[in-house]
């Protein structure tokens, strides 16, 4: 079972964010808690840590704008 990475809603205003940086790669073990990503917002960069153990698979480049909610990655 896989499970999904999203863009997450952080502030009540906030309707997308940049994933600026990937901090795993494609293919790489991860654990539940470990930061995966950062994301940049309006007045914030956020760090945003693994909701699961696994292996990532990145479905979305960094540098690109995406919406709240987006499907970013899995981890399986």
């Amino acid at each position: 079972m896989s499970t999904e990475v999203r863009i997450p809603s952080i502030g009540f205003s906030t309707q997308e964010g940049t994933l600026a940086e990937w901090l795993v790669a494609d293919g790489e073990p991860v654990e539940a808690g470990q930061l995966l990503y950062t994301l940049e917002l309006d007045k914030s960069v956020q760090e945003v840590e693994s909701p699961a153990s696994g292996t990532l698979r990145i479905i979305a480049p960094a540098g690109e704008v995406y919406d709240i909610g987006a499907l970013i990655a899995e981890i399986v």
